[in-house]
């Protein structure tokens, strides 16, 4: 399309731009490149030894056995249909020092595409070939393979300072990336946030490069990284309208020099190599095959799964899977991520103590001050002062450091799926690499600066080493630190079920044998391959994989709980959690900042009732009405002020056509909805009132 004598001459202004200031030179002169790079060295293997020390004490977080399911599953049976919500590159990755161990991986029971089966077949890969040793070596070495692309992502983001403002602008930017808690915690599991975090950025930083010396050679690199993005997370996405920002800021503000038909040829080039070289990289993720699975295509098919989709957006998945310009997986992957996107309009939310039915618009900017150190937050107000004042020159250098972290942080406000500053990662080096610039760009002007901003680049560095090695529950210290960052945020900011090594060493240390246990992610996780001897609480958890668990109406003992279930976030209400009685109960000791351990005796009523509900709802989806009346009789009458019992006893008499009696239950449900949290009051309050309106046509 492009010859590499016309793209050279549409770039060359672009090369008299990419200038640095005097202000720049001065410490790019202090700090010769070897120096700089062999400090970068001994950062990025600071960094290694971070993650390396965080993750090795940890169980598996929630998501990593179903990820690392998939990727064996994609070497060993060429299978993608497993997991197809994320594409296969970072499994594929993590999973290939598998191969060598010759592992029995769990079949498939049907191909049907089943969340619940991929998390089950990921815990009997890991823990059923060899017990707790075989499984500690499948978890440190996918672990380790995983954390190659944020050791990746530092190397960039060193380079990429480097490049566009100078050796120590570079080594600023990357100490922030190695002393960020929130990338330390995430860097070496197996899971996909990392990965694209490196991936988005090391695409935007290919473009910066093509776009201030046009070559065909950084041409390509812009195609083979977009590729390597897509492959990695869907996310990845974003790069789009990330790409369209940056063209319409370049089009509205061109350079004098610059005609704008330069600038938009240069996009189109970078956007048909991205088609060119990144499609066939997407593609060889996936073995060149369309169909999901080597033998057939997801069950249900592509076409049904998108039936609660609206507009055109089916009709341009339909379109992308009947000319296979996609992968079948791949769509599917996308057409999970939209169905998720709208129910998680409606998905609840927990933040600053409270829990909401649905997202609400300022969790991730809140997330985003909670989890970040003061430090970097200070250094960000820092570069902002930098570019408003004039200090931070360049405009063009500046959007393709401030659009990607913008647009992303738009758009995650959008999704309502409020469950981890994860969602976010990709924010972070860009800032980092900005703040660098502008500590280079200031710093000379008073001393006073020089103290200032080494002094703030300490305070994170501090912050984040206190944390140690939990960096996961990180919160700054305006919120309290670790230790209290349940009371803010939940989920993978807290508790990610990755306590369960920490969790058998304190019942040893403190010869407990008896105990009850509320564990978050139990039980697509089981605790038992741990050791630990306790007896299981219901949680949500166990409710959506219709697991039956039995508990007295009153326990007295050692009773631990998760961070995450002790929310009750999960059911939309504190109104619908069992674990009500002990929301206000001071624990007596905290493991690893994420499970609570309480003694004494404690009513569990609500805990017994709701064992009894889920075992009425299952009987009744199964049309066994007699043994869901009784199962539901037997939740009310143990906790009459269990809701959901309420519900299902309601549900049940109305399918027995005992509307006066039905009536009676949701009446009951009516009065506990009362007593909600407002966004979930209204939504219940509905409900209920289209259950009785039912029952009388």
């Amino acid at each position: 399309m492009f010859s590499s004598e016309t793209i050279s001459k549409a770039g060359m202004t672009s090369q008299n731009h990419h200038f640095r200031t005097a202000n720049e030179a001065y410490f790019t002169s202090l700090m010769p490149r070897h120096r700089a790079h062999a400090i970068a060295c001994l950062l990025v293997l600071m960094f290694l030894g971070e993650l390396v020390f965080s993750v090795h004490r940890q169980s598996p977080s929630w998501d990593e056995g179903d990820h690392i399911y998939a990727g064996y599953e994609s070497w060993a049976a060429g299978e993608f249909g497993i997991n197809p919500e994320h594409p296969p590159l970072l499994k594929a990755i993590a999973t290939l020092p598998l191969l060598a161990m010759h592992l029995s991986a769990p079949p498939r029971k049907s191909p049907t595409f089943s969340k619940t089966e991929a998390y089950f077949n990921g815990r009997s890969l890991i823990y059923d070939n060899g017990g707790l040793e075989t499984a500690s070596k499948i978890i440190f070495r996918t672990r380790m393979m995983a954390a190659i692309f944020s050791l990746a992502l530092a190397t960039v983001v060193y380079f990429a300072g480097l490049e566009i403002f100078g050796p120590v602008a570079g080594l600023f930017g990357l100490a922030l990336v190695v002393f960020e808690p929130n990338l330390i915690a995430h860097g070496a599991y197996v899971t996909t946030d990392m990965a694209v975090t490196f991936g988005i950025f090391a695409t935007v930083y290919a473009l910066y490069r093509f776009r201030v010396r046009p070559s065909i050679g950084r041409l390509a690199v812009v195609g083979a990284a977009t590729g390597v993005a897509l492959a990695l997370k869907h996310s990845a996405v974003l790069l789009l309208p990330i790409t369209l920002v940056l063209l319409a800021f370049e089009l509205v503000r061109p350079r004098a020099e610059e005609k704008r038909a330069q600038v938009l040829r240069l996009y189109a080039a970078a956007f048909g190599a991205a088609i060119a070289v990144g499609l066939p990289i997407l593609w060889a993720t996936y073995h060149f095959r369309f169909l999901a699975h080597p033998d057939g295509g997801m069950q249900p098919s592509l076409s049904a799964y998108m039936n609660s989709l609206h507009g055109v957006e089916p009709k341009v998945y339909g379109f992308l899977a009947r000319w296979h310009i996609l992968p079948e997986s791949y769509l599917y992957g996308m057409v999970d991520i939209r169905v998720q996107s709208v129910a998680g309009q409606s998905f609840p939310t927990y933040i600053f103590g409270q829990v909401h039915a649905h997202g609400v618009p300022y969790y991730f900017p809140a997330a985003f001050v909670i989890k970040s150190t003061l430090g970097f937050m200070l250094l960000l107000v820092l570069a902002i002062y930098a570019v408003f004042s004039k200090h931070l020159a360049g405009w063009q250098r500046l959007s393709y450091l401030a659009v990607p972290p913008l647009v992303y942080l738009l758009v995650a406000i959008d999704t309502g799926l409020n469950i981890g500053s994860r969602h976010i990662l990709p924010m972070y080096p860009f800032l980092a690499v900005l703040i660098g610039g502008a500590v280079v760009s200031i710093r000379r002007e008073k001393r006073l600066w020089i103290y200032a901003t080494l002094l703030l680049l300490g305070w994170h560095v501090l912050s984040a080493t206190r944390s140690a090695p939990n960096y996961l529950a990180y919160s700054n210290e305006l919120f309290g630190g670790p230790a209290n960052t349940h009371r803010y945020l939940t989920d993978s900011n807290t508790d990610w079920g990755q306590q369960l090594v920490s969790v058998k060493k304190y019942l040893d240390r403190h010869q407990i044998h008896d105990c009850w246990f509320g564990y978050f992610v139990q039980p697509s996780i089981d605790y038992h391959s741990y050791g630990i001897p306790c007896r299981q609480l219901p949680t949500a958890n166990s409710m959506w994989t219709e697991q039956q668990v039995d508990v007295p109406a009153r326990i007295s003992g050692t009773i631990l709980v998760s961070a995450g279930t002790l929310t009750g976030y999960e059911f939309g209400s504190v109104i619908l959690s069992p674990f009500q009685p002990f929301m206000n109960v001071r624990p007596v000791d905290t493991i690893d900042d994420g499970v609570f351990v309480y003694r004494g005796t404690f009513d569990t009523s609500l805990s017994s009732a709701f064992g009894y509900f889920t075992r009425a709802t299952k009987a009744l989806s199964d049309k066994q009405l007699d043994a869901a009346l009784h199962a539901a009789e037997q939740a009310i009458a143990i906790n009459p002020d269990l809701m959901q019992g309420q519900i299902v006893l309601g549900d049940t008499l109305a399918a027995l056509h005992r509307d006066h009696e039905s009536a009676a239950a949701y009446n009951k449900a009516l009065s506990i909805a009362l007593r909600m949290e407002p966004s979930a009051k209204a939504d219940w309050i509905a409900t209920l009132h289209t259950k009785l309106a039912a029952l009388h046509p």
